[in-house]
Parts: C-alpha cells; structure tokens; sequence
C-alpha cells in the first residue's frame, strides 16, 4: 500500500539510538562513582594489616554469615579474592574498621589473603546493614515488595540508610544538604538541637505537634509545653556558675509561634557565625552553652545539614569530652565525612589514570613529537567538522560513516605525502 510503512521500518524508528559519546560518558560516570565509594581501597591486598581504616568500602557475605549467625564486614580485597562466588551485600562505606574475613566469625572458610588474623575485632561496630536490612523499618534494599519510589540517605552517625520518607522531616532536594543525622542519633546526641536551630538545612519548627519533644531555651533548661499544643510562658533564673552572670537575674524565655529557624546557604551559615564571634561581651567560651542560651525546638525527627557544618561544632575541653562519652569525637574531624573519603578516591584516580597519548610522547624524539601532535591535531578538527554535519543535520551516525571518514583521512595523507619534494643540496 502506498504510503504504508514497513514492519521493519516501524521498529527502527522505535529503536533507541545510543551515540557514542552517550556510551563514553556514562561508562566514565559509572568509573568516577565506583572510584568515589572504593576510595584507596586495595583491590589485591586484605586491609587487615592497616588495622582499624578510617573509612573504606565494606561488604558482608550472606553465603558465610547468614542472618543469626554473628555479623562481619569484609575488605574489598577478600570480596575478590575469597567471596568471589558467594552473595554479597554491598555496605558503602564504614568508618574505623577492620577486616573480619576469615577470623572466627567465619566457620568454614580461611582468608586467603591475610589468614593471621585475631578471632575478632573488639573495636569493630555492627548493625542490620550487615544482613541487608535498613531503616527503621528492617527492609532489603532493593525491596522487591516496596512499589513506593524513595531514596535511601546514610546516617552520618550511626551510618545505618533510612528510607526519606522514614525519617520524621521530608529531606531537601539532594544537593541542598550534605549530611543527615537520623531521629534515634538525635535524641542520644540531643546537643546537636542546639547547633540544628542555627546551622540545619531544613526549617525547625512545632507545625507537627505530634513530632515536637520540647522547647530548650536558656541553661538547655524545658519549657514547658502544654498537651493542648498552646505554648506557656515560663520565667526561669540563670545559673550564674554556668553563665558568668549575676544569679539573682531572671530571665524570661517565652515561646514564640516560630521557633528559631535554620540558614539554608553556607555564606548565611559564616554571617550567622560571624555575628556570634564579634560580639562585644561573649558570656562564654563554650560555642554550645552560647547556642543553649538561646531557644530552639526538639523534634522526632531527623535533621540535614550543609556543607562544613562540623567545623561549627565547639572543641573546648568540657564539649570534647563530651562528644568522647557519646563516641561522636568523628564529628569534629572534616576528613571523617563520605564527600571528602570519595574526593580522594577521584583524586587518586586522576592521578593513577595515564594518557596513552602522553606516554607516546615520552617514548619519541622531538621530531617524532612534532609530527605526531600535528597529526592529531589535524584528525581532531577534520573529526569535529565532519561530525558536525551530522549534528547540524539532526541525522545518526553510523558505522560506515566512520569507516568513510577515516578512509579519506588516510587518502588526504597519501596525497600530502606524495606532494612533497625533498631536495638534497
């Protein structure tokens, strides 16, 4: 029939068309995000050797520690080397961890690459992950019975991946925020409320009465917050020992309809810091007992933070302390965080990845060189101008195009080559 298309003409047209560069470029994206979560790990050698690692990419092996047996972590290089065939679980990254393959946690197997091994790591920390669970609701990921579509974001605490819709505050948009700390860490590191009314990403505030735990105002001391929801005024008196002021003052810490809100941009982050620092008469020397005197809402909820938030946190003595009661001294070490740990890992790979190209170079004579580069130079131009049509006309490329191209490549290079006259003097 006139007109009619063909069957076959039909499924070319619903063919996807893949260009070459789409292919180079997502094959070079997948490499940069695998170089990103394997940081400097070594492929080849166990870690056990470098003790407890800062960080570095884990997985554990359900073949040989199946859930109810005791959980473990292996290197990346034991993955390879002796779980080659079994069923992993990929665990991201782990901070101050050792190597368990092969120790007494594993009945029936011996490490094959560093078998010395103590029978366990004291120092080493477990949680779900270990067996494939995440969340608060203990699922796999992926989960084949979830049909919900939701992002799984790492705790930077407890490092547990919670589902966002199972964090009690709708995350930002991914690149609004650079690290969450999910509801259980808050409510045991409850002194990050105090940093989170000035410092994170994401609004506090008691619109979910359902979700609010109370209002801290001066001295971290309650106010008090009726069943009803109303809020109440409530006159409490400083201590003078904590706060360097006079202990028959009192000082009246009323709830307002909004709470205190957080800055969403770093540069609001250093003008509100800024200000904090320039004050004329600072009543502390302790950062958190000057962010304490101040009100802010605690929440069940998870909070998000943005880029650099840890070098806000106080260091003196008495919170260092603290922060070493609640095994967070971390938080205070910028080189801890995930972007930093993937950073090196794209910085070692620049480094390592070699050009061929260069290493031609290096392996000529200056003459060589000269007359290499300007070959390049000019298949790279007659390359872009050639492609170029086809962009300009909206038109696929295709294998015999390329073969076409090269094929008169080389014949414009017998011609130039033959053209040339050498004269002997």
């Amino acid at each position: 029939m006139a007109g009619a298309e063909s069957p076959a003409g039909c499924q070319a047209e619903l063919e996807p068309v893949v260009s070459l560069v789409d292919v180079l470029e997502e094959d070079e994206e997948l490499e940069n995000e695998a170089c990103a979560v394997l940081g400097g790990s070594d492929s080849e050698k166990c870690s056990y050797s470098q003790g407890s690692v800062k960080r570095q990419a884990l997985y554990a092996c359900s073949t040989c520690t199946p859930e109810g047996e005791e959980p473990a972590g292996i290197c990346l290089a034991c993955s390879y080397e002796c779980h080659g065939s079994h069923k992993l679980f990929e665990l991201y990254t782990k901070r101050n961890f050792r190597c368990d393959c092969g120790n007494s946690k594993f009945k029936n197997l011996e490490c094959k690459l560093f078998p010395d091994k103590s029978k366990v790591n004291s120092c080493n920390k477990y949680n779900d992950n270990f067996f494939g669970l995440y969340c608060i609701c203990k699922r796999p990921y992926p989960d084949p019975e979830d049909e919900v579509p939701d992002e799984m974001i790492q705790c930077v605490v407890c490092e547990d991946w919670f589902h966002g819709r199972h964090l009690g505050a709708i995350p930002p948009e991914s690149g609004d925020f650079q690290e969450m700390v999910c509801q259980a860490c808050m409510r045991r590191c409850s002194f990050l409320w105090a940093y989170a009314a000035q410092l994170a990403v994401t609004r506090i505030s008691a619109e979910d009465d359902g979700l609010l735990l109370n209002v801290t105002g001066i001295g971290d001391q309650d106010v008090i917050k009726p069943e009803n929801g109303a809020p109440q005024e409530n006159t409490l008196k400083e201590d003078a020992s904590e706060h360097g002021r006079d202990s028959g003052k009192e000082v009246k810490a009323e709830q307002k309809d909004e709470p205190c809100t957080s800055s969403s941009s770093v540069s609001d982050l250093q003008t509100v810091f800024k200000n904090e620092n320039i004050k004329s008469e600072p009543q502390s020397s302790c950062r958190l007992q000057e962010l304490q005197a101040k009100q802010f809402v605690k929440k069940d909820a998870a909070t998000y933070w943005p880029l650099n938030w840890r070098s806000r946190l106080c260091t003196c003595q008495d919170c260092m302390k603290m922060y070493g009661e609640l095994d967070v001294l971390f938080l205070t070490d910028e080189c801890d965080t995930v972007l930093a740990y993937e950073n090196k890992g794209k910085s070692d790979q620049a480094t390592d990845r070699r050009d061929p190209l260069m290493d031609t170079l290096n392996s000529m004579n200056r003459v060589q060189q000269v007359e290499l580069i300007c070959e390049y130079n000019d298949l790279k131009t007659e390359l872009k101008d050639y492609l170029k049509r086809f962009a300009d006309e909206g038109t696929v490329v295709k294998r015999e195009d390329i073969q076409q191209f090269f094929e008169e490549f080389q014949s414009k290079k017998r011609r130039r080559m033959d053209g040339l006259q050498y004269y002997c003097s």
